[in-house]
């Protein structure tokens, strides 16, 4: 494990139940101590109108890591700190998180399985992905699109509000 290559991986963070900004925290320092992975840049914390029925306005953030982790393993780590800090198995798509890890980008790796989809599906869909990651890494390229990621901010068609978080 030692001479493995470590991997640039974009995530997004966001949580809209309790102290949105606590949360966030503490997940970051879950992360961080992770072993092999660090975390590299982190954008502003950003706030985001809720989708779905949900009605608690989001609290997001994207943040680059570096990891040795491959994707399943990642993943599951993810899954592991959302649990360790509470979060329920939702039935309801957009529900209520006290905290949501997702994988955004894995080097330029497509990855299409069931349970994990690299790059993230919904990411040039929602304004509040974009805004962060767009904030930390403009100009990485879209490995299924072809297009830098302040591109993809651009052409969003989400109307959904994002603004600096102001706490």
């Amino acid at each position: 494990m030692a001479n493995a290559m470590a991997h640039q991986v974009y995530m997004g963070i966001g949580s809209n139940v309790g102290n949105k900004k606590e949360n966030f925290f503490e997940a970051l320092s879950r992360l961080a101590k992770l072993p092999d992975t660090k975390i590299i840049k982190e954008s502003s914390l950003y706030e985001s109108e809720p989708l779905g029925d949900s009605t608690e306005w989001y609290v997001n953030g994207a943040i680059e890591i570096e990891t040795k982790f491959r994707p399943d393993m990642l993943l599951k780590k993810f899954k592991n700190i959302e649990r360790a800090m509470g979060r329920k198995k939702v039935k309801k798509r957009w529900g209520a998180r006290i905290i949501d890890l997702d994988i955004l980008l894995y080097d330029a790796l497509v990855v299409k399985k069931k349970t994990l989809r690299i790059p993230h599906p919904e990411m040039p869909h929602r304004k509040f992905v974009l805004v962060p990651l767009s904030e930390i890494a403009p100009q990485v390229i879209h490995p299924e699109l072809g297009v830098t990621i302040s591109e993809l901010l651009v052409n969003v068609k989400d109307d959904k509000k994002v603004h600096l978080y102001h706490s």
